[in-house]
């Protein structure tokens, strides 16, 4: 029995690996935690819903405006120090915000101020990161590093606004900021004691904007990598159900306050039992296919939501759509590093997260738009048919995708003489 408890956490016996998650699992926490807390104060102070959504813009902007630029530094620097940089900028922003909390000096203009400032720290730690989890265990520990960085992000998903919340009603909003800050600092912190091999590899690192671009480059002409990274716009864009939730709780199922919470919680609880069965029983054939099912019983899922008017039916199908969304990202976190060489895995990580954002941020404005034509129930519906009809789509466009047997190199069309940072022709990998 020990050895099966042995082979799920393996991957913690790589003492920088083990720092790294809890650095990014204390960092999603205050995330989390400020979040909560920047939403309540505005609203406090505005009554605006408007400039909630401002709030949300701020911090998700930058990922897009700098996005070649943060690409460009987590390849050219030492990712570690970069990281750490980036958390104590956003340790700043905690800071700044806890100051005019305790002082009563905030107003509308310095929060957002402080929500772009967070989001500029974080478009440079959220390529940094992901380009760093690579270096850190063997490449066929990959994709169970893979499942335990989700892991540590639902439950931050799902703590971090609990802890924020108690502490703003405790203490108010200088509590919650505070509490930010401190983990903030301790997860650069953590970061500062990893080891120092962390610098990305010597190659391609000139300051010409061909070199800047060459994450898009890439991503442009590997088909792999651009099946797998628009496949999550595409799919999530769609599936409005969690931005619908409120609708669902008051007027279909008829629940309150705490019942909403339920169902906020149930994909969370979903996606982190997945993440933990992927850690146990890594998914060791047909990779490709189950990659494109667990996406289409995400949206089937979607689908039975949104006819559904049973509570206890309803938290299922969400911890199911949390379940498959789960592998979706246990797959594609898996296939995005390996599938590109480590002199460019910043800038193409960058123009994921852009493309991850971009997916969330626009699916709760589709979310609106469709509710406000079809209703709850109908967006909802629809959502998922254009999911699952996503798909289908997707596994025309991207036959290569589809045929991918195996999280390893090797299948995803590496030659075996050949170092990880030199891929096979594209046309090889996709045949067609």
């Amino acid at each position: 029995m020990s050895a099966i408890r042995f082979e799920g956490i393996r991957v913690f016996r790589h003492r920088d690996f083990s720092l790294m998650w809890g650095s990014t699992f204390l960092a999603s926490v205050a995330m989390q935690m400020q979040a909560v807390a920047i939403g309540w104060q505005m609203y406090d102070l505005t009554g605006s819903a408007l400039d909630l959504g401002l709030v949300g813009l701020a911090e998700f902007l930058p990922s897009v405006l700098l996005v070649f630029f943060t690409g460009a530094v987590a390849d050219r620097f030492d990712r570690r120090i970069v990281t750490i940089l980036a958390i104590g900028g956003e340790a700043l922003c905690a800071g700044a915000l806890f100051y005019m909390a305790w002082t009563g000096t905030a107003d509308r203009l310095s929060i957002l101020a402080a929500a772009a400032g967070f989001g500029v720290a974080r478009a440079f730690v959220n390529p940094a990161v992901r380009a760093l989890i690579p270096t850190l265990v063997p490449i066929g520990e990959l994709a169970n590093a893979i499942v335990w960085s989700s892991i540590s992000w639902q439950i931050a998903v799902v703590g971090g606004p609990a802890i924020g919340g108690f502490l703003y009603a405790v203490g108010g909003a200088d509590a919650s900021y505070a509490g930010a800050g401190m983990m903030l600092v301790a997860a650069a912190l953590a970061m500062a004691f990893m080891g120092r091999r962390m610098r990305a590899s010597q190659e391609g690192r000139g300051s010409t904007m061909t070199e800047i671009v060459a994450g898009m480059k890439l991503i442009l002409e590997r088909r792999l990598l651009l099946g797998a990274i628009s496949l999550d716009l595409f799919a999530v864009l769609f599936s409005s159900a969690i931005a619908l939730l409120p609708i669902f709780a008051k007027d279909i199922l008829q629940v309150g306050p705490d019942g909403l919470g339920l169902l906020r919680a149930a994909p969370g609880v979903g996606a982190v039992a997945m993440a933990l069965v992927l850690a146990q029983y890594p998914l060791r054939h047909s990779v490709g296919k189950i990659l494109f099912l667990a996406i289409g019983i995400f949206g089937l899922a979607a689908i039975g939501f949104g006819f559904s008017d049973v509570f206890w039916l309803s938290l299922v199908l969400l911890m199911v759509m949390g379940a498959g969304d789960m592998v979706s990202v246990y797959i594609r976190g898996t296939i995005v590093p390996l599938a590109t060489p480590d002199r460019l895995r910043g800038r193409v990580m960058a123009v994921e997260m852009v493309f991850v954002g971009a997916s969330n941020e626009l699916g709760l404005f589709a979310a609106g738009v469709f509710a406000a034509i079809l209703g709850g129930v109908g967006a909802v519906i629809f959502g998922g048919t254009a999911t699952v009809l996503t798909v289908f789509i997707w596994m025309r466009l991207f036959p290569g995708l589809l045929r991918v047997e195996r999280l390893d190199v090797a299948s995803l069309g590496f030659r075996d003489e050949e170092p990880p940072d030199k891929l096979a022709p594209a046309s090889s990998r996709e045949g067609g």
